[in-house]
């Protein structure tokens, strides 16, 4: 698939040029970016170009949330190059949750051993662990009682969060995702967890939840904002009575946002976590 490279300038102060670079890259997920670095005048950001959307990202940046940052762009077609040797090459270092999980890749294997071990081969999709909001995703999931649940993990990435729920006892997972990338790489690391015969990965948006069967005890989504709240509804109703939902990919300041949305769906909050600026909350129905 062809990538574009996209170059954002940021013009920030010293003390706020990481929040700018934080916000910018949880809000671009809605122009259609799936991947992020930081670089020294700002960040690099990559999208398929079939689903990149120039005139959502002008709109995003017109309306950025810190008035004292002025943002420039440019577009350039992305080097066809090899992601998953490059990844292959680099992965991450291994990730601890609550002393419980090891969330590690097949070049860093852990040193001592967790209860529960989690080998996640990423290839361009999200959630390794090395991200706030996943690890909060996780360590929600190792708080909750998933014997025999069904789970729908909504925005799978690399599938961490369903084989997280089924290491730990759930019965069932169901992930999908908008990129196809990510599609597969969940289901490739669903068999590296020798979890594959419990999980299904379907690509497309929230609309595919039209072709499920059943409802779903818990479901969990690590997705910005704004598709949260435009999918809230979609989720519970797929959702079974007394069941739970886990959100996180957004900040502090959208708390107050989520929480009406919730509430006009019959939704109870039970849990809210932060980590840095990032925060996750939890809903029961």
């Amino acid at each position: 698939m062809k990538y574009y490279e996209v170059i954002f300038t940021i013009q920030a102060s010293e003390e706020m040029m990481q929040d700018a670079r934080d916000i910018l890259s949880a809000l671009a997920g809605e122009a259609g970016f799936e991947t992020f670095e930081d670089i020294p005048e700002g960040v690099k950001g990559y999208v398929q170009q079939s689903n990149y959307d120039e005139i959502i990202l002008k709109s995003i940046l017109e309306g950025f949330p810190l008035p004292s940052s002025r943002i420039s762009f440019t577009v350039s077609e992305a080097e066809d190059k090899d992601w998953n040797e490059q990844w292959e090459k680099e992965g991450f270092e291994p990730i601890v949750v609550n002393d419980y999980i090891m969330i590690h890749d097949g070049r860093h294997l852990p040193d001592k051993k967790f209860p529960i071990s989690i080998e996640i081969d990423a290839h361009l999709a999200f959630g390794t662990g090395t991200h706030e909001t996943t690890r909060m995703m996780v360590g929600q999931l190792i708080d909750s009682n998933l014997q025999g649940k069904r789970l729908l993990d909504c925005g799978t990435g690399t599938g961490i969060l369903a084989i997280t729920a089924l290491k730990l006892g759930a019965c069932e997972a169901v992930g999908y995702d908008i990129d196809e990338w990510s599609v597969d790489n969940a289901r490739h690391n669903a068999v590296i967890n020798q979890v594959d015969n419990r999980f299904m990965s379907l690509l497309g948006d929230s609309s595919v939840l039209n072709s499920l069967e059943g409802e779903f005890d818990i479901v969990v989504a690590n997705i910005n904002r704004n598709i949260l709240l435009n999918d809230m509804a979609t989720f519970v109703s797929k959702m079974a009575p007394h069941s739970t939902l886990l959100l996180s990919g957004f900040y502090e300041q959208d708390i107050p946002l989520l929480e009406e949305k919730a509430a006009a769906l019959g939704l109870n909050k039970t849990a809210q976590k932060h980590d840095g600026d990032w925060a996750c909350l939890r809903f029961e129905r």
